[in-house]
């Protein structure tokens, strides 16, 4: 049996290359996303570790800032003076290190990175840990010097000599370059400008006697550990942070984490889509080459195999397929995780290819995925090829009949069917947005399998509809191609089945995506009252010159301030929850527009008062007059009085949790130091609205990071946002109609092989290789249109129970966008069509006599 096995396989070996292929897809991307993030975490590992001081003394910060306030927390820098004195310390440093920089060249072209990563400005306070060194020019000295990174500035063809404005929090200045630094390690992907540390201390915290942090060294034979809580003792535990090299290095990894996690999801997205379409292919692989092998395994039988061997035999061959097919992406894994890295290269991230990681767990999964999918996608085939009887070897009787098992699929069908389509149901009624999310996973999940199930219950009904223009256009041939297609349901529905999941998903997430547009947009218009708003790119806070500037406009007359702040709210009911609250000027009913359930603006501005959603207040039993205590970054608490109560829908919250804002007088008493974020701007009665636009372009053009927008480009920066998603999502569809080709192909190929005699037979009577060839694409564009149809039916449905769950967060817009759909339709037919191209030519390329001498 082994050897007939073996045989067996290598007689098929071109048969299964293409169901190899799909094995080797869904092991390429779990590997390479293993081997990635592996060889980014060691690196950056080992960058924070030896890099990290021995002790790190920081500002507490117990409130996470997930929306930037522009506030950099400060230390005093004279607590180094302090820590010096304590034992077993050899060196302690002030460091300034600031975020959120953009530094300009004398043309007025941003000279940091354009790829999302941070430009730094920081204290030159070289030590033997230090990431970079001096390799060019002199140390900087005095308020007018800065160093650059050597990558910067050969990226920005920056030399020692120009001069550059730095746009601080505290104000913008110019620097002579009069040095260039490498990096000795991994540059992450930041533009770097050094600073004399008293420069630092005053142009970037605008305090000489402030510091971020404090880096401490230990004397020989003091640990870390016993430095720590000698430092902490000498200045009070509770007033500072304190973490040792090893916890520091753990924290930067960790805020480095989410970028890294981002990457590591999307690539197990495209691994997942990879496994769940390839679980298809295999399986209509091993169903028809064991429906064509009927003969041979009832010769087995003949000759005394018995039921499991049979069944052995053939999950010998997928466990081979999936050595082949694992070991084959493993290799392309690691070649996809190089090209990674050099991608990341060119983003300005420098990882050594050389030093790639590949640990003992990513071979063990490669195989663990590639054999796991071979094996569970040939169990059922492999049972079916365990049914034949040795009477089968005296007929040319299928495996696959269309009776009893297709009643089996319709109850099991039915069943799930139902269970998802309560899920989907239970999803729109739900009014709690958590448990309808859960609704709709459950109902995706179930669906999707229940469609799978009954799918070749549906060939015929619907391919006879997609397929009843066929005699009339293309006359025998059409309707020989319609019967084809209509031959085996099994085959058909499990062809089209790895087209139908790309096409499901990318149908409820256009449905989704269009909804969530939709909804901004009739959000903004309901909301935003503003000529212009003035922010930043990339959402971050600018300085107050940036204001004043504006202020100063020709022809702008209002001129509103938003600002945010990380906060904690204690409420009645006993939870704390944290969230981002927002402060903003007097008379923000002039250009918002703010649908008030109890009080109004001059009531949620007062000093020491603020507003909060409806529903929020409501589920933790908060009213209007109800003291509520905040907490406020560094340590700072007030009860504020709630003085309106909003709907989310239309308050000026920014989705935020609890819809929390109040005045800027009261943000500025309890979290000084912030910057604006936003400012919205009204035109002067006599000035237009192109003047006012055109006058604030010319007044923010010293400052590049800083857009004017109006409300059509508010509305095309939301759709840009969503587009992000949509193309990850059409990314994955690529992937997905990729594996459904080669499946369509793979189907075809083995039906041309199923059919040679057949085809012998019809171009014996007369039947032309140009006819034949069309009858073989009709057949792959009519099962390509099925997949899609069903696909996108779907789709549709998810995409409308998805619209239910935003609704619960106030996107109640339906839309559907019906261009994407009837493109992706008339996209199937091409796929069909290429799909059948090397079928078709194999097939018109057949020795008519020895097709029909075939057995």
């Amino acid at each position: 049996m082994l050897k007939a096995t073996l045989r067996s396989f290598l007689a098929h070996k071109g048969r299964l290359l293409l169901s190899a292929l799909a094995v080797l897809l869904s092991v390429a991307f779990v590997t390479g996303s293993l081997i990635f993030s592996d060889t980014v975490s060691r690196t950056f590992d080992r960058l924070f570790a030896s890099t990290a001081a021995d002790v790190t003394v920081s500002p507490k910060e117990d409130l996470d800032e997930a929306v930037p306030s522009g506030r950099t927390a400060t230390l005093p820098a004279a607590l180094a003076e302090r820590v010096r004195q304590v034992d077993g310390v050899t060196a302690a440093r002030a460091e300034v290190d600031v975020e959120g920089l953009t530094v300009v060249d004398e043309e007025n072209e941003p000279v940091g990175p354009t790829t999302g990563a941070p430009t730094l400005g920081t204290a030159w306070n070289p030590t033997e840990r230090s990431p970079v060194e001096l390799t060019s020019g002199h140390a900087p000295h005095g308020d007018g010097q800065a160093l650059l990174d050597s990558e910067t500035a050969g990226r920005k063809d920056v030399r020692i000599g120009d001069t550059l404005t730095v746009i601080a929090p505290p104000g913008s200045f110019e620097v002579r370059v009069v040095g260039i630094a490498t990096f000795t390690t991994t540059n992450p992907g930041a533009a770097l400008v050094f600073l004399d540390p008293r420069t630092a201390q005053t142009k970037l915290l605008d305090s000489p006697r402030a510091a971020t942090s404090i880096s401490v060294d230990a004397a020989d034979g003091v640990s870390d550990e016993q430095l720590k809580q000698r430092v902490a003792a000498a200045l009070g535990a509770h007033t500072y942070d304190f973490r040792t090299a090893d916890e520091q290095a753990k924290s930067d990894v960790e805020q480095l984490g989410g970028f890294l996690d981002v990457i590591k999801y999307v690539m197990v997205g495209f691994a997942g889509i990879a496994v769940l379409v390839g679980v298809f292919l295999i399986v209509n692989t091993f169903s028809m080459l064991i429906a064509q092998r009927t003969r041979e395994l009832g010769l087995l039988r003949a000759l005394g195999a018995d039921r499991r061997q049979v069944r052995r035999s053939v999950l010998t061959e997928a466990v081979l397929l999936g050595l082949v097919g694992s070991t084959l992406g493993l290799a392309a894994g690691i070649g996809l995780a190089a090209g990674l890295i050099e991608l990341m290269g060119l983003l300005g991230m420098n990882i050594d290819a050389g030093e790639m990681v590949i640990g003992w767990v990513t071979p063990v999964t490669a195989y663990v995925v590639g054999l796991g999918v071979t094996f569970v996608a040939a169990y059922l085939p492999a049972r079916r090829a365990a049914g034949v009887s040795p009477m089968a070897a005296l007929s040319d009787a299928e495996v696959a009949g269309v009776g009893r098992p297709l009643r089996v699929r319709a109850v099991a069908g039915a069943v799930v069917g139902a269970a998802g389509a309560a899920a989907l149901v239970g999803c729109v009624v739900a009014e709690q947005t958590s448990s309808a999310a859960s609704l709709l996973g459950l109902g995706v999940v179930l669906s999707l399998i229940a469609t799978v199930i009954a799918g070749p219950l549906l060939v015929r009904p619907v391919i006879r509809v997609l397929g009843a223009a066929f005699p009339a256009l293309f006359g025998s041939i059409g309707r020989m191609s319609q019967r084809n297609a209509l031959r085996n349901p099994r085959r058909t529905g499990a062809t089209a089945a790895a087209l139908m999941v790309g096409l499901a998903l990318v149908g409820g997430m256009s449905v989704a995506s269009a909804s969530m547009t939709s909804s901004f947009d009739q959000q903004i218009d309901k909301t935003l009252g503003a000529d212009f708003v003035i922010q930043n790119t990339n959402f971050l806070p600018f300085p107050e010159e940036v204001t004043d500037k504006v202020r100063g406009t020709e022809g702008a007359g209002l001129v509103v301030r938003g600002r945010f702040t990380p906060v904690a709210v204690r409420l009645p009911d006993g939870d704390r929850v944290e969230t981002t609250a927002a402060g903003y000027d007097p008379r923000l009913d002039e250009v918002a527009n703010i649908t008030y359930v109890q009080g109004d603006s001059a009531a949620a501005l007062a000093d020491g008062r603020l507003a909060m959603d409806r529903d929020f207040a409501r589920d933790h039993g908060v009213r209007v007059g109800s003291t509520v205590p905040v907490e406020f970054p560094g340590g700072r608490r007030a009860g504020l009085t709630v003085g309106a109560l909003t709907d989310q829908d239309s308050a000026e919250g920014f989705g935020t949790q609890g819809g929390l804002y109040f005045g800027l007088a009261t943000l500025e008493r309890y979290a000084p130091g912030g910057q604006d974020s936003a400012l919205y701007v009204n035109a002067a009665p006599g000035t237009s609205d192109d003047d006012l636009r055109a006058h604030l372009e010319r007044t923010l053009d010293p400052y590049p990071q800083v857009q004017v927008r109006d409300l059509a480009d508010y509305k095309q920066l939301v759709h840009d946002q969503i587009a992000v998603l949509l193309y990850l999502v059409y990314a994955l569809l690529g992937l997905a109609i990729i594996i459904a080709v080669l499946g369509v192909v793979n189907t075809l190929a083995l039906s041309v092989v199923e059919r040679t005699r057949e085809i012998g037979l019809l171009r014996a009577i007369g039947l032309a290789r140009r006819q034949l060839r069309r009858m073989i694409r009709l057949e792959s564009v009519v099962i390509a249109v099925f997949g899609a149809v069903l696909g996108l039916a779907l789709g549709l449905v998810w995409g409308v129970c998805t619209h239910e769950v935003l609704a619960l967060q106030g996107m109640t817009a339906l839309a559907i966008p019906w261009t994407t759909i009837v493109a992706v339709v008339i996209g199937s037919a091409v796929v069909g069509v290429v799909a059948a191209l090397l079928p078709a030519l194999r097939a018109s390329r057949m020795n008519v006599l020895a097709a029909i001498a075939h057995e």
